[in-house]
């Protein structure tokens, strides 16, 4: 690891204007993606800034009547909140999924969401890789690919996003909010992830030097009888081969409202809506969900060794949507 500067920020605008310019400067939350980065040779920042004590960590009530979480909340306070477990059962779920408690009670919010694609070519620097070194190539194509996306990749990038908890995020419309030496900003998160396209190394719309300040959930009824279903190759620990973040609404045994959102198989944190218009006025069936799910893998473009993908994916959509349909009609 270089050498490099090290500065703490206490309000908003200092830490904003300390990163203002500086291109090799970087926000330091939790420090469990990009100190590892840092230590492996991917992240090479000249100055952190680390932003743990600004006044960003509460989750509070919004004016809509959503839930407004502040961007240095950690991972264990978000998953523990009573009004998150209580509104939004998905997202709970979805954060104790996600890597052990010692780096729960680390990882914030708004690190969670910047964190970087656990590609092993991508960590690895001694090998081509176009999200790390652009133009290099993407020797995923051909090479290791088991755990890679199949929806929405490219010919440039086929690495998934690792993170759970926006995955449910993704399936209650949140939307980040920012602030830059220009002023705030938000934008939905829909919006916040680049398609990968031809320029897999740049990942998302937020401006140069730009300080999530936070993430607003929508109330969105339907959230309360919501779930969140993680597929893994250990039991512990490990990063999704598959997940879903879904939420239910039946009524008359036809579906009212449905939420879905996929994780593991694509770039950025995929919002099944393909599979939400095909069931929206349905009964609620195993056989419907089933359907819907094709609908949303149709545009699936698995390579030689992670087709099985679309199958748990289908698979994984029936039971989460058949739990919640059985809760929903107890």
């Amino acid at each position: 690891m270089r050498e490099f500067g090290y500065r703490r920020a206490h309000d908003v605008s200092g830490a904003v204007a300390l990163l203002d310019g500086d291109p090799e400067a970087r926000f330091l939350g939790g420090g469990t993606n990009l100190v590892d980065l840092m230590k492996t040779g991917v992240e090479r920042p000249a100055l952190l800034v680390d932003v743990r004590e600004l006044p960003l960590d509460r989750v509070e009530p919004a004016a809509d009547g959503g839930l407004r979480i502040g961007a240095t909340v950690t991972n264990s306070d978000l998953a523990a909140h009573p009004e998150v477990r209580r509104r939004y059962p998905a997202l709970a779920q979805a954060v104790l999924a996600g890597a052990s408690g010692q780096l729960r009670n680390m990882a914030t919010v708004g690190g969670n969401l910047l964190q970087r694609t656990r590609c092993g070519y991508f960590t690895d620097v001694s090998s081509p890789c176009n999200k790390r070194d652009p133009g290099s190539g993407c020797p995923a194509l051909t090479g290791e690919h088991h755990n890679h996306a199949v929806l929405g990749a490219s010919d440039h990038c086929v690495a998934t996003h690792p993170s759970d908890m926006g995955v449910a995020l993704a399936a209650f419309d949140a939307v980040v909010s920012y602030e830059t030496a220009d002023g705030p900003g938000e934008v939905a998160l829909a919006d916040f992830y680049l398609p990968v396209g031809e320029t897999p190394h740049r990942e998302t719309v937020l401006p140069p030097g730009a300080l999530i300040t936070g993430v607003t959930l929508p109330p969105v009824p339907t959230a309360a009888n919501s779930r969140y279903r993680k597929v893994r190759e250990r039991a512990s620990y490990a990063f999704a081969i598959g997940s879903v973040a879904a939420a239910l609404d039946v009524r008359d045994g036809l579906v009212h409202d449905v939420r879905l959102a996929f994780g593991a198989v694509a770039s950025r944190p995929w919002r099944a809506r393909a599979a939400e218009r095909a069931l929206t006025g349905t009964p609620a069936s195993a056989e419907n969900f089933a359907a819907a799910a094709d609908a949303e893998l149709a545009a699936a473009r698995p390579l030689p060794h992670n087709g099985y993908k679309v199958t748990l994916m289908r698979n994984l959509v029936v039971a989460v949507l058949s739990e919640l349909a059985e809760e929903a009609a107890r």
